[in-house]
């Protein structure tokens, strides 16, 4: 596992992201595809961008999907989509994490730990997080993060094409069942 450098001083954030803030949140996610396409094929478009064809929906669908900017301190330090309803869930009410990124700069410094588990707190239910195998890093950050956030209480099955899906219950969910 990479290493962990100190954690900073600031706190970390969750800001709900308002139509106003698309175009931070667009360039963000252009940085965070950036980042996929080291592990699954994706192509830019004519126009030189990624692009993210369902950021729209994130205010088109209040009820449905939640997008958050990850703040340390007054910085920007990434973002987290989530939605309820999951892909790799038959339950209409769990809650997935659809896209989540940190800024180069924020790894391995707690930025992604606390912001995982703000999001994880402050949205609390079932949760689904995915995670292709293929995304080494990324794995290994969430079987962390998950397993510590719930005390090992979570389901982790592989899916077809290598697929790793963990379920869990947030804190505040599990104290209230």
């Amino acid at each position: 596992m990479p290493e962990q450098r100190d954690l900073p001083a600031e706190a970390i954030s969750l800001q709900r992201a308002t139509p106003a803030m698309a175009p931070v949140l667009r360039n963000l996610l252009e940085l965070y595809i950036h980042d996929l396409s080291d592990i699954f094929r994706i192509e830019l478009g004519p126009e030189g961008r990624f692009g993210y064809e369902k950021l729209h929906l994130y205010w088109a669908e209040p009820a449905v999907r939640h997008a958050f900017l990850i703040k340390s301190g007054n910085s920007l330090a990434g973002f987290a989509l989530a939605t309820r309803g999951s892909p790799a869930s038959d339950n209409s009410e769990d809650l997935d994490v659809a896209e989540f990124f940190v800024l180069r700069g924020h790894r391995r410094s707690g930025v992604g730990r606390r912001a995982a588990m703000a999001l994880w707190d402050g949205m609390p239910g079932s949760w689904v997080v995915r995670v292709s195998g293929a995304n080494r890093d990324g794995l290994a950050f969430w079987s962390e993060i998950i397993r510590s956030y719930t005390s090992g209480d979570f389901v982790q099955s592989e899916q077809p094409e290598g697929w790793h899906v963990f379920r869990f219950a947030s804190t505040a969910w599990r104290t209230a069942q």
